[in-house]
């Protein structure tokens, strides 16, 4: 699905994507920075004449990484039993940390691309469309065998965490430490998430935004020019967490069935409409600077999809939850123009994008087997900003 959508959102930029704030024109008397020396023969136009324009942009961008801080798993293991300690579901070991969500690594940056194709009319008003993509942002964090217990036991050399209500497809290993044997029957530590000895999480963060409007000429002097922006936009912000559990028996085998992996999904598919100005001074020679403000008002889609399955797939487990919210954002935009020959303008700038009212997983893990339902919270403030650079063209 999520192939299909981006095939046809680029198909839809090549037909009709433009560049708002960068087909920069004489409106209303603002005189366009031109460099007509050298002329170099290639089939462009004007900057101030009707017709299409196009371009593409290199992205660096970060985002706010919305993940709560959960407690993953713990050094030791639960016995549940009761035959190591005496008393079933006892935990041998420090309790201490395994696993984390606040330890999986600093916010990343993303690269990415935009590409727009617009019309300009003889007025001065420019219809266009965008699409605008970022590859996936990863984070991730593990835990083995390596800190030791000082007692006899050795019990922080496992791996636990608090999974219930879990069907006999992940009792996991059955025999797993010292106190299990054929003779007592095993399963000491019951469960795939009991005394495990690897497990590992990964969070990953993707954006993608789509955009038809118009911009209007509003006023303009000889060396400033101020517009209107306004049309409909589409954002999408994708996060998934995923945890996989290895539970290696004491002779050492791990087959598919000692191994669980769990998923959190949360899907923000926001449609809504944006308004806003933007004004650009011209600063001399083939160069001029521009500052676009814009204001928008989605109506998120939220879907929210959880799974525990068994490493053989013989066994699973799911969740799923779908919400609707009204989102406000705000959007700046600053850039540098440069116009080094007629028909062809560079760009360099820095942008930010807000999100007020947004979903995020607070506690990406539900331990409960039989109804998962992560915690899921609401982040009040989500920002999208990094720099661009790109290059246009006027036909």
């Amino acid at each position: 699905m999520r192939h299909r959508y981006i095939g046809g959102a680029v198909l839809a930029a090549v037909v009709a994507v433009g560049w708002p704030s960068g087909a920069v024109a004489q409106d209303a008397g603002f005189q366009t920075p031109l460099n007509s020396n050298p002329v170099i023969p290639i089939p462009t136009g004007q900057a101030g004449q009707p017709g299409f324009y196009t371009s593409a942009e290199f992205l660096m961008w970060t985002q706010t990484k919305s993940l709560g801080n959960q407690t993953i798993a713990v050094r030791g293991f639960f016995d549940y039993t009761g035959r190591i300690t005496g008393t079933p579901g006892t935990l041998v070991g420090s309790g201490n940390d395994a696993l984390n969500t606040d330890k999986m690594g600093r916010r990343e940056f993303m690269p990415g691309f935009r590409v727009e194709l617009g019309y300009r009319f003889d007025t001065g008003v420019r219809l266009y469309a965008n699409y605008l993509q970022f590859y996936d942002a990863h984070y991730s964090a593990g835990a083995t065998p390596a800190i030791f217990s000082p007692d006899r036991t050795l019990a922080d050399t496992f791996i636990s965490a608090p999974v219930y209500n879990f069907n006999q497809q992940f009792a996991g290993a059955q025999f797993n430490t010292t106190a299990d044997n054929p003779t007592n029957g095993g399963f000491n530590t019951y469960g795939i998430w009991n005394a495990a000895s690897i497990m590992d999480i990964k969070f990953t963060q993707r954006y993608q935004q789509a955009e038809i409007g118009m911009r209007t000429p509003m006023f303009a002097t000889d060396y400033s020019s101020i517009y209107s922006l306004g049309g409909a936009r589409f954002a999408w912000i994708f996060e998934r967490f995923q945890w996989r559990t290895v539970d290696i028996a004491n002779d050492g085998s791990a087959p598919p069935q000692n191994v669980a992996n769990y998923t959190n999904t949360l899907s923000q598919r926001m449609y809504g409409l944006f308004i806003g100005c933007g004004h650009e001074i011209y600063l001399g020679s083939m160069f001029s600077a521009s500052l676009d403000l814009t204001a928008a008002a989605y109506m998120d889609v939220t879907k929210n999809r959880a799974k525990y399955i068994v490493g053989d797939e013989s066994s699973q487990s799911k969740f799923g939850r779908e919400n609707f919210y009204l989102v406000p954002s705000g959007t700046a935009d600053f850039n540098l123009w440069c116009y080094p020959i007629e028909g062809v303008q560079l760009r360099l700038g820095y942008s930010a994008i807000t999100f007020f009212n947004t979903r995020y997983m607070r506690e990406p893990v539900g331990y409960n087997f039989g109804n998962i339902d992560p915690n899921i919270g609401t982040k009040y403030f989500r920002l999208l900003h990094g720099f661009n650079v790109g290059i246009g063209f006027f036909f």
